[in-house]
């Protein structure tokens, strides 16, 4: 009963532990540049300051044909936007490392409960090419 007892409580220590991990595993349909987190979150880091990287979120929303509901900055300094469609809602958390590094997380949630790996995955790489079609960032990196 004591060993029993053990196994059940290392195994809920090692899952509760292991919450919210972040393992980067790469998807290769959407590039080894997206990674996520083991539960479903998309996030890359940028070379670009978090206004301009803000910019092209704006710009990815419009190509994508999702809706802004916010835009508003954090209390930790962190940027959020959340833009939804008929049945899903795109989270966007822009963190600013340093003056010129920006990460972008992503989490698409379909309802409630379900989150939609393929989405984010599919979103940062819309920012990233409307970040690359923006003049001032594309003269300031050749």
């Amino acid at each position: 009963m004591a060993r029993r007892f053990a196994t059940v409580a290392l195994m809920l220590a090692i899952g509760l532990g292991s919450q919210g991990c972040a393992l980067p595993m790469t998807d290769g349909a959407s590039g080894p540049s997206v990674n996520y987190t083991l539960d479903g979150i998309a996030y890359r880091t940028f070379g670009a300051p978090v206004d301009t990287l803000q910019r092209a979120t704006l710009t990815t929303f419009k190509r994508m044909e999702l809706a802004l509901q916010s835009d508003e900055p954090k209390d930790d300094g962190c940027r959020e936007l959340i833009a939804a469609d008929a049945d899903r809602t795109i989270h966007v958390e822009l963190e600013r490392l340093t003056a010129r590094t920006t990460r972008m997380r992503i989490t698409a949630k379909r309802g409630w409960v379900w989150r939609d790996r393929a989405t984010a995955g599919e979103f940062i790489v819309q920012a990233e090419r409307s970040l690359n079609d923006t003049p001032a960032f594309t003269q300031r990196t050749k």
